[in-house]
């Protein structure tokens, strides 16, 4: 064990330091994410699902960077990398649309243009009901819309980017109702 450690000092103190990097990146990161969710009042849950999709993507630039501090054959290594690349690519290409939705939930995230709780009206000559719509939850996914009749819609976050979507002031409502 302690030629191990004699014949790969270097090796391990750089992977040590990576690791700790990574670490203190990943605790930072999370602070200025969960600052931009409490300002801006946005749910937990959406807080949090930025945060694991953060920390996903700094695992994999950790692990790239053990690979390279660690000198594989980059040979054996660019044909694991082909396969699995080959593979994820027809992966991403049959479920793009999965993929859109995600990058479009994180986009909502950071642009914050709807909370929970808004009124909105979604301009799709593809859906029937054309009135105005609640946000009940906004997921990875889609986002839940309620509307006036208590029916709930699931509709795709990538078809919020896409779609005209009016927001609809409450007050102004309540004042049309009146009269």
């Amino acid at each position: 064990m302690e030629e191990f450690i004699v014949d790969y000092k270097s090796e391990l103190l750089a992977t040590v330091i990576t690791i700790i990097t990574l670490f203190v990146l990943k605790f930072i990161l999370s602070k200025a994410i969960r600052k931009v969710g409490s300002v801006s009042d946005l749910n937990k849950a959406r807080t949090r699902l930025i945060i694991k999709y953060v920390s996903f993507g700094l695992s994999v630039i950790g692990i790239v960077i053990i690979i390279f501090i660690w000198g594989v054959n980059f040979r054996e290594l660019g044909i694991i990398f082909s396969s699995i690349f080959a593979v994820i690519g027809v992966a991403i290409f049959a479920q793009w649309s999965i993929l859109s939705n995600v990058t479009s939930g994180i986009i909502l995230y950071f642009s914050f243009p709807f909370k929970i709780g808004d009124r909105i009206r979604i301009m799709d000559k593809e859906i029937e009901y054309e009135g105005n719509y609640i946000i009940e939850d906004i997921r990875a996914f889609n986002i839940h819309l309620r509307n006036d009749n208590s029916e709930l819609l699931t509709y795709p976050n990538n078809l919020m980017l896409q779609k005209g979507i009016l927001m609809v002031n409450v007050t102004a409502n309540e004042n049309l109702d009146e009269s």
